[in-house]
């Protein structure tokens, strides 16, 4: 007997193919439940397809799995609105704000997902060989370090200071924020950011950056 097709594709789905119907089913339970003790059986019932359809569409369930973080990623940094895309508008100060408080958003929003699969190296190798679900491809600190790299172009930074380091040093402390408290508590749904943190890391990051003035 042929596997039963999904509702939703026999509804019309959007335009999904059966492979795109699958993942966002997986998708939404990772959104949902994180992906501790996900299985195929749970990702078919959720598609509305037998329990083997998967295996149709792709190598296994690791790469479905992988496949949908990537687009669980995707879809929680476009929740969170666009990152500074083009340099020379507001200011330097603001902009890095706005990259502090997405990154510890984001980071505090997927991580639980990821927590969930360190036992499965081989899902987190699949997602890492794909091109990075966030700052536009690039990642966010090849995203934020190419911003910088152009306002200091611009001569809104000082010439010949470092912006992979300040990219580094930023994106290092939302890792340092989001990654403690989250891992060593699986319950944990947010992260307490100290008060001040974030004006005082950008001023921080500032000083170093900074052009110097001459008169």
């Amino acid at each position: 007997m042929s596997p039963r097709k999904a509702a939703v594709l026999r509804d019309g789905g959007g335009g999904q193919s059966l492979r795109e119907h699958l993942i966002s089913a997986a998708e939404r339970l990772i959104a949902l439940r994180g992906t501790v003790g996900l299985t195929v059986r749970d990702i078919a019932r959720e598609a509305q397809v037998a329990d083997g359809v998967l295996y149709n569409h792709f190598a296994g369930k690791e790469e479905l799995l992988a496949l949908a973080l990537h687009a669980h990623v995707q879809t929680v940094e476009r929740e969170l609105g666009e990152l500074p895309g083009k340099a020379g508008s507001g200011t330097v100060e603001a902009n890095l704000h706005v990259y502090l408080t997405h990154g510890v958003a984001l980071h505090t929003a997927i991580l639980p997902a990821f927590a969930g699969l360190l036992g499965r190296p081989e899902v987190l190798a699949l997602f890492a060989g794909m091109p990075s679900p966030v700052g536009d491809g690039l990642g966010l600190r090849a995203h934020l370090a190419g911003y910088l790299r152009t306002e200091q172009d611009l001569g809104r930074i000082a010439q010949g200071v470092s912006v992979e380091a300040a990219a580094t040093m930023i994106v290092g402390a939302c890792h340092e924020l989001v990654l403690p408290p989250m891992l060593f508590d699986p319950t944990a749904t947010s992260v307490q950011v100290p008060p001040g943190f974030v004006d005082d890391l950008v001023a921080i990051v500032m000083n170093g950056l900074r052009p110097v003035r001459t008169t």
